[in-house]
């Protein structure tokens, strides 16, 4: 009776503390979210990414040079982009991770890139568009444009616009944009686009993630036949440096990492929009955790991303047909 009794009093609190664990180990498996299956190999194949200095960015350049591919990290930071090169080098036994300057924030930064990839480079089958930036002060690119807008939209949309034509001529090539499911809470106000008459940070970063894929579903349809596809996706809520403007959200994320994504986890959908098989034809799309979901109303309003495509090509001073 007394081992009987003992063994219960052990076993009971045992069962609820594995229990518990269980239950928080499923949380933890959801927050995660899905990993990228594909096992396709990218030797012979050239891959930009911007940002690939840190984040996200970095453990999608890490996986593709796994794969073998020729990795271009375009970053601001020349310093952390090369110690993110030779750790990567170092990780994944390829050597062909090379470093080229870009600034986003600045058009003049953007063109000398595309020049020297176009010197440098007889091909690009892959170009994600992964840096940006979150919540920061309201502040001007070089070029007058409001930093979340400059940055996360028109650098990107120059970026591709300069690369377009090596990219048709690699074909098939594919070009992923890095959005956010905050994209929801974004809308396109042409009144007032650069956020001279209000200005809220947070949402900024709203509208410039709603952008993305307006972005993305436009020169989808422009790009039909040539080879080429474009797809956008959600990455998760991501523990990186993309948080450093908002104190609340890096308090968060200290606090509760048990509900954000590792820079790892957060790269899955990336890596899987760039790689998998079943996506070499598949263009337009937005896609969280590794497969197609859906985007917000304004998401799918095809005079917006028309008007927001003529008016940023007029901001850009450039003409894409």
């Amino acid at each position: 009776m007394l081992i009987s009794a003992v063994g219960t009093a052990v076993i009971q609190p045992l069962g609820r503390q594995m229990a518990k664990c269980s239950h928080l180990w499923g949380i933890r498996r959801y927050v995660a979210g899905q990993t990228c299956r594909s096992n396709a190999k990218l030797h012979g194949k050239v891959v930009i990414i911007t940002g690939a200095n840190t984040g996200i960015g970095k453990e999608t350049a890490r996986d593709l040079a796994r794969r073998g591919a020729r990795v271009i990290i375009a970053c601001r930071d020349i310093v952390k982009g090369e110690a993110a090169a030779c750790e990567i080098r170092a990780t994944t036994g390829n050597e062909q991770i090379v470093v080229r300057k870009l600034d986003l924030a600045d058009t003049k930064s953007i063109k000398t890139f595309s020049e020297t990839i176009q010197q440098e480079e007889k091909q690009i089958h892959i170009l994600i568009n992964n840096a940006g930036v979150m919540m920061c002060p309201y502040s001007k690119t070089a070029d007058g444009f409001e930093m979340h807008l400059g940055v996360n939209h028109l650098g990107h949309f120059l970026l591709t616009f300069l690369l377009l034509d090596l990219l048709k001529q690699s074909a098939p090539a594919r070009i992923v944009n890095v959005s956010s499911l905050i994209h929801r809470f974004g809308t396109i106000k042409f009144n007032d686009l650069q956020s001279e008459k209000w200005y809220d940070s947070g949402l900024a970063y709203c509208h410039s993630k709603l952008a993305n894929v307006l972005f993305t579903r436009e020169l989808a349809k422009r790009l039909q036949g040539t080879g080429v596809t474009v797809n956008a996706l959600h990455p998760g809520t991501v523990a990186s440096e993309l948080l450093r403007h908002s104190s609340f959200m890096l308090v968060i994320s200290k606090l509760f990492t048990f509900f954000f994504k590792t820079p790892m986890e957060g790269a899955q959908t990336s890596i899987y929009c760039a790689v998998a098989e079943e996506l070499d034809s598949v263009s337009g799309k937005y896609f969280s955790n590794c497969s197609p979901t859906s985007v917000s109303r304004e998401g799918q309003n095809d005079e917006v991303g028309k008007k927001l495509w003529a008016v940023s090509c007029s901001l850009l001073g450039i003409h894409w047909d």
